[in-house]
């Protein structure tokens, strides 16, 4: 029973992320939405096609697979408000069904990558001044001129 629900669950996912990438541009959707639509596409779509031909029947899923790119259609016209053609099908949508979701995660993903260049770069910048630090101690003892320390410092000061 449990490994029904798992496949007839994992049928629609499947059924539901191929009638997305169907519809060209983007659809952040959550994975529910997804199965939903595969499901909700499997079931009308199939049932439409077992009416006509029966059961076993190739059909069933063809129609089920273009009820659910139907769905995903309908969903972007409809719902979304946007075009399934031209430049402004390929924007991201202002609304949606996890669109706030996503972008909230968005948002902290920048920001977590804004932090890790910022520590990349505070670590570059502490990097070069100990470099520059060592350079000093060795051009103090004579073993670089002023000449070639001041070369150094130069080259390591461009790194930033």
């Amino acid at each position: 029973m449990v490994s029904a629900v798992i496949a007839i669950m994992l049928v629609g996912f499947v059924t539901g992320a191929l009638a997305r990438l169907a519809v060209p541009g983007p659809d952040p959707m959550p994975i529910w939405l997804t199965v939903a639509i595969g499901l909700a596409g499997s079931w009308g779509g199939g049932a439409v096609a077992a009416a006509i031909w029966g059961w076993n029947t190739t059909a069933v899923g063809i129609f089920g697979f273009v009820a659910a790119v139907l769905l995903v259609v309908a969903y972007r016209r409809f719902y979304q408000g946007r075009p399934l053609t031209g430049p402004d099908a390929m924007k991201f949508p202002e609304r949606g069904i996890g669109i706030e979701k996503f972008r909230e995660r968005q948002a902290r993903a920048e920001q977590m990558l804004r932090q890790a260049q910022h520590a990349q770069a505070q670590g570059e910048v502490q990097d070069v001044t100990e470099q520059i630090r060592k350079l000093g101690e060795l051009h103090e003892q004579g073993v670089l001129t002023d000449e070639e320390f001041e070369t150094k410092k130069r080259e390591l000061l461009a790194r930033l």
